[in-house]
């Protein structure tokens, strides 16, 4: 197979979407981010913002921040808490809100997923924020649940690979699994 050599930019693999949640001046705040990811085999995610961003403030004063995992349904909704920033705009009316018994981040119950994060470090990285945060606690839509299990098939996450969104296809495997073959 021919390969091609392409310019240096980190979207080109796909990633999952997700609605950033913070408590920014009283109120739910939610910002979608791109730049998210698992840490290690622990409990941890991280979130990259804009130093800028509103939402940085929030996450900064709470030491919590949420990870909503939106479904393709709420791709518009989703887009627009892209486009428009929490200091100008009121995102908290897009979404019903919910708290875990800690109080300390909104989260989006339309989302099939959603994740309490408690910071446990932030990293500036040129003029972004790394926040890295321990899952404290997670919420699954019941009809998104196999055999009690999160089915990403079921919870059809929105991705984004370079500037087009996608959703996933179907399953052709298991982690650990292929290989032993």
């Amino acid at each position: 197979m021919k390969k091609t050599k392409i310019e240096n930019y980190p979207m080109v693999s796909p990633t999952p979407i997700v609605l950033v949640g913070t408590t920014v001046g009283g109120r739910a705040n939610y910002a979608a981010v791109g730049a998210f990811g698992v840490v290690c085999l622990a409990p941890l995610f991280y979130v990259s913002l804009k130093s800028t961003h509103h939402s940085v403030s929030g996450i900064r004063e709470n030491g919590f921040f949420s990870v909503n995992l939106p479904s393709a349904a709420m791709l518009q909704k989703t887009d627009y808490c892209g486009m428009v920033s929490g200091a100008a705009t009121d995102k908290s009316a897009l979404f019903s809100s919910f708290y875990d018994e800690l109080g300390k981040a909104p989260m989006i119950g339309e989302s099939p997923m959603n994740y309490l994060c408690k910071v446990v470090k932030s990293v500036p990285v040129n003029d972004f924020e790394v926040f890295f945060g321990e899952i404290v606690a997670t919420y699954v839509n019941e009809d998104c649940l196999t055999e009690g299990k999160p089915d990403p098939l079921k919870a059809d996450p929105i991705l984004a690979m370079g500037p087009a969104y996608y959703t996933l296809g179907r399953q052709i495997g298991r982690v650990f699994q292929e290989g032993k073959a």
